[in-house]
């Protein structure tokens, strides 16, 4: 079902299970080749879903799967329900895998959705490339085949997937991408919308990828202790000062940074009237981070949260 070059080579595997088709599929693959834990998040978030569970815990035990372990977790309210159900649940695979990496069910129906939505929110070039297959401890080795290929794959080897509710609730934006707004691009641009939208993708991942090669070298020449110089970073094209500034923000704690802050911080460089810092987000616990101009250095400041 997938290639080789898609899979890590540790010795044994977790694999994320939802009991949905994608992540079945996978998980019966992936049993065949090495020792697989799966692992199955309870978000609690639907009535039954103990029992959703434990029938996914079941299969893949009756697929192979070396353990099988059903975590439950909390899911809290930060970014909306979708993010904060993600949120708890990659935090909930971290801390289970025991040093394993993990094995996602992602196929390239979900690379073509997550390709839409960058677009259509303007999240720029990071957002549109998609995700990777391996972004360490993550795998997706389904990436580059059909979500129609998992659901035969189900039936030809009699098991009995999950149809979460959630993928038919047109609350949720990328239930309306997939349920209407790539069947019309299908319909108006006769076919191909998904894999060409995966293909963009992996051209902007591999253009990204260069770009930041280029921008950690700048790095290196505008970093001054913390601070970072702001001559240098002012004689830089704008694709590579953005990602230097966005390398030395993540350097210095930043986390969940957005397009918008990072160029507010850019503005400190290229149209610095005397104004004050800009908050970015925190990954430091209890603090807030701003980023100020200094005379000629960009300085990172630490405050707590009151």
């Amino acid at each position: 079902m997938f290639a080789a070059a898609d899979l890590p080579g540790a010795p044994s595997w977790c694999v994320a299970l939802s009991g949905g088709p994608d992540s079945l599929a996978l998980t019966a693959a992936a049993a065949t080749v090495r020792p697989t834990t799966a692992l199955i998040v309870d978000h609690g978030l639907q009535p039954g879903s103990d029992a959703v569970a434990a029938a996914a815990r079941a299969q893949a035990l009756q697929v192979g799967c070396v353990d099988a372990r059903v975590l439950r977790v909390d899911v809290g309210r930060a970014g909306g329900p979708e993010a904060a159900a993600r949120t708890a649940r990659y935090r909930a695979l971290d801390a289970a895998r025991d040093g394993a990496p993990v094995l996602l069910g992602h196929t390239l129906d979900d690379q073509a959705e997550t390709v839409l939505l960058g677009l259509g929110r303007g999240s720029g070039p990071r957002s549109i490339a998609g995700m990777r297959v391996a972004d360490p401890p993550w795998f997706r080795p389904l990436l580059q085949l059909r979500r129609s290929l998992t659901r035969a794959a189900c039936a030809d080897l009699g098991l009995q997937p999950w149809d979460d509710p959630h993928n038919h609730d047109r609350r949720f934006t990328r239930v309306r991408l997939r349920d209407e707004v790539l069947p019309l691009l299908d319909d108006v641009l006769a076919g191909g919308v998904a894999e060409a939208l995966a293909r963009t993708a992996g051209a902007l991942r591999e253009d990204g990828d260069a770009l930041d090669a280029l921008a950690d070298a700048e790095l290196a020449q505008a970093i001054s202790g913390d601070d970072v110089r702001v001559d240098v970073l002012a004689g830089l094209r704008p694709a590579i000062r953005l990602r230097v500034l966005r390398a030395w923000l993540l350097r210095g704690g930043a986390a969940g940074l957005t397009a918008t802050q990072i160029r507010a911080v850019d503005a400190l460089v290229t149209a610095w009237r005397g104004q004050g810092g800009v908050a970015v987000g925190s990954g430091l616990a209890a603090t807030r981070l701003f980023a100020e101009r200094r005379g000629e250095v960009l300085r990172l400041q630490t405050r707590p949260v009151v």
